[in-house]
């Protein structure tokens, strides 16, 4: 069997975003592979993304890198210098932590940034990894949640005056095997209020900025975790994804987000939207990185009713897995009311795509409008914090 992929966009993006693709395309009408592609791909991200922060790309990380350019190296890349010990996770840290001090005043990415705590993890995992114990990709990488997963004795405010003073006593699932696999926790990211909608700019702490251009929605809701990953300020994120919530922002942001199957990850400790549309999952720069991710996320939790008791497949794998590429292209609901603009970037992006895939044909998927269990659900979570304080 070949590999599929399902080619899709939301109704509302950045036409400027779009136009930088088609430029592309139009400038290199003779990309005819998926390494040229993703390379052009790359150099335009890091050409824009000097504008914040005077981001170099590194060109070669065989012999380690210094940990000035480290948070450009892409999780899987951290994660081999940290195993073969050519780079210390302590440095991975500082180098987050000082990009965090410079760019998050602008960026609004994070609501609570662990410094302290995230130091600790990262000297703890050097340790373990210098005795010869590596628990694997995400062992001294720094990792950053949306602001929605419970962290024992740290705040998780879902971005509302409500939940300001919330600390909860347990680490949720997620953030249990994230800590499992020696991962280093850099804080909580903004994100849309309680989840409850697309946009980046409704938060009790304050509109998340678009890293490529900072006037400039970066969607939603987990805005903070698309945003720090677009701008170096982690490895990897995670998010939640109830109606586009991973997908959007990381399509705004030029990043990658995944949702998962249904049942896939556990969201037992996740402060919730919607318990039957609710997903988490890996929002990361590369697709490797969101299989990595997703290998320590995925599996079943007896304590979630939702939870899919099911073997995990290797996702590292199924990556390297060859055959051919083909591309479905759902254009009922996505593609209805596009912007002149966007239509024609996507229209330059499938040409391209064209080249490297052994087919490309439109799909039908179903797709619906339909809002009313997630409304009824949402509602019931809130119900007594609405009676009790509707100010909030």
């Amino acid at each position: 069997m070949g590999r599929t992929a399902f080619l899709g966009i939301h109704k509302v993006a950045n036409p400027s975003h779009c136009r930088i693709i088609a430029r592309m395309s139009e400038n290199n009408e003779s990309c005819c592979s998926r390494r040229t592609f993703v390379k052009s791909l790359s150099a335009t991200a890091v050409t824009l993304m000097s504008g914040i922060g005077n981001a170099r790309p590194i060109q070669s990380h065989a012999a380690g890198a210094p940990a000035s350019d480290a948070t450009w190296l892409s999780l899987s890349e951290a994660s081999r210098l940290v195993r073969d010990k050519k780079i210390s996770p302590v440095e991975l840290t500082k180098s987050c932590l000082n990009r965090i001090e410079r760019l998050n005043p602008k960026l609004n990415a994070f609501i609570t940034v662990t410094a302290e705590s995230a130091l600790a993890q990262a000297r703890e995992a050097e340790t373990e990894i210098q005795r010869g114990h590596w628990r694997g990709p995400l062992h001294g990488v720094p990792i950053a949640l949306k602001d929605l997963f419970d962290t024992a004795g740290i705040r998780t405010t879902a971005a509302s005056g409500l939940f300001k003073e919330r600390i909860p006593t347990q680490d949720g699932e997620v953030v249990r095997r994230l800590k499992g696999a020696g991962a280093v926790l850099l804080g909580k990211l903004n994100m849309h209020e309680f989840a409850y909608g697309g946009s980046s700019v409704i938060s009790y702490y304050g509109a998340v900025h678009n890293p490529w251009s900072l006037d400039h929605m970066a969607g939603g809701s987990s805005s903070g975790s698309a945003v720090a990953m677009a701008a170096g300020l982690c490895y990897g994120a995670v998010g939640s994804d109830t109606g586009g919530s991973i997908r959007q922002p990381s399509a705004y942001c030029g990043t990658v987000g995944l949702k998962p199957t249904y049942g896939r990850v556990s969201t037992r400790g996740v402060i919730p939207l919607s318990w039957l549309y609710d997903h988490v999952g890996p929002m990361t720069r590369s697709v490797a990185d969101a299989a990595a991710m997703l290998q320590v996320l995925a599996g079943y939790d007896s304590e979630d009713a939702n939870s899919a008791d099911k073997p995990v497949p290797d996702y590292m794998a199924a990556l390297r897995e060859n055959g051919p590429l083909r591309v479905g292209v759902p254009r009922a609901y996505f593609y209805e009311g596009l912007h002149p603009d966007i239509e024609s970037a996507m229209n330059a992006a499938l040409t391209v795509i064209g080249k490297i895939a052994s087919s490309v044909r439109d799909i039908e998927m179903p797709a619906s409008n339909d809002t009313t269990i997630l409304r009824a659900e949402a509602y019931a979570y809130h119900a007594e914090n609405v009676k009790k304080s509707p100010e909030l």
